[in-house]
């Protein structure tokens, strides 16, 4: 058996290769793919060459970038992390033949898991397939910054994911994906407001659409605009928190802008080309701003043992059940045959042609 696989064998060149299928052994199961989604953040900076990884070493040990043999060289075999794939046959008494669940295993036509190893998070019923991909991985990168959010106000004593936003004063950069899917999580945790901020008018026309609040900062200043209307007592305006979703340095700069005094950006972006443009000396400085990275490789210190991955693609699921028809309607732009994946992914990374979220459908 050969599934067919998505490859990207050098800076704007993608292709599909067949490959011997996994081997069926005990305790493992082997799923049919049913939709594949596309991050565009990740997945782009291989086709276009600027992940890190195409060019250093990453010191797992030491947590460093160091000067050596590519981490991940080209051919890039494994490309992707938002899979809904059917069991179509189960070596393990525990996942049954026609479950569908969510996985992480890369734009292929089908994969052999062991769940022992791997990830698969079954699909409620009542929960349309094409969204679970958001539930293995996507979901939980946004859950884990409102998780951020909620430690640096709460510590390690987290009891909801709306700990840090409820009854706070929100503002989102940038209205991608990720963006859209952590305003919708903080309005769904009781944030006071949210407002997502973003130069794009079709972007704000999404986020609109899904019931946000936006504002355009090449038409206002938004944080003039914010810091006017969000007043908490005398010399202290603006946001609560900040989450930053746009891999630019003007978006992180503007973030910190938006904040009151000691407030926080909780990071989610991938700045492939640095952030040259952050200035550090200016109101990070004088109103004592803190900025955390959310990367979804880890939750915040101390909280792996009651936030752990499966806990936050609960709270997706959860997201999901109440706002699915608006996501599918508003925020997946794109339904594309997998035969086609080549061509769309070179004219994103090109920009010949622009999605906000496109799935892969075998």
């Amino acid at each position: 058996m050969r599934d067919t696989v998505v490859v990207v064998s050098g800076p704007g060149r993608v292709e599909l290769a067949e490959q011997e299928a996994g081997e069926l052994r005990d305790g493992t199961i082997r799923v049919r793919t049913r939709h594949s989604g596309i991050s565009a953040g990740t997945e782009l900076s291989f086709v276009k060459g600027t992940n890190p990884y195409l060019n250093v070493t990453f010191d797992t040990g030491l947590g460093l970038f160091r000067p050596g043999a590519a981490s991940t060289p080209y051919p890039v075999t494994r490309l992707g992390y938002m899979q809904v794939g059917e069991v179509v046959q189960s070596r393990t008494p525990a996942i049954a033949v026609g479950t569908v669940g969510a996985m992480t295993y890369g734009h292929r036509t089908g994969y052999v898991a062991d769940p022992l190893a791997e990830r698969f998070v079954p699909l409620p019923d009542d929960l349309d397939p094409l969204l679970g991909v958001y539930v293995a991985h996507m979901g939980p990168i946004c859950a884990n910054g409102l998780l951020h959010a909620a430690a640096d106000l709460c510590g390690t004593d987290v009891r909801s994911l709306g700990d840090g936003v409820r009854g706070r004063r929100v503002a989102v950069v940038g209205s991608g994906v990720v963006a859209l899917l952590t305003a919708l999580f903080a309005r769904q945790h009781g944030a006071a407001s949210v407002v997502v901020v973003d130069p794009t008018p079709q972007r704000r026309q999404v986020a609109e659409a899904l019931g946000l609040e936006t504002l355009d900062p090449d038409a206002d200043d938004p944080a003039v605009v914010l810091k006017t209307r969000w007043h908490h007592s005398a010399g202290d305006r603006g946001a609560d928190v900040v989450f930053q979703c746009r891999g630019q340095d003007w978006a992180l700069h503007l973030a910190l802008r938006l904040l009151r005094p000691q407030g926080t950006v909780i990071d989610l972006a991938f700045y492939q080309g640095g952030a040259d443009a952050v200035r550090l000396g200016e109101e990070f400085h004088h109103n004592g701003l803190s900025l955390r990275c959310a990367q979804i490789g880890r939750v915040p210190r101390g909280l792996a043992p009651t936030w752990d991955r499966e806990r936050l693609s609960a709270e997706t699921i959860d997201l999901l059940r109440r706002h699915g028809d608006l996501i599918r309607k508003h925020l997946i732009s794109a339904v594309v045959p997998f035969a086609e994946a080549p061509t769309l992914l070179t004219d994103l990374a090109a920009r010949r042609r622009q999605e906000l979220q496109v799935i892969l459908t075998p």
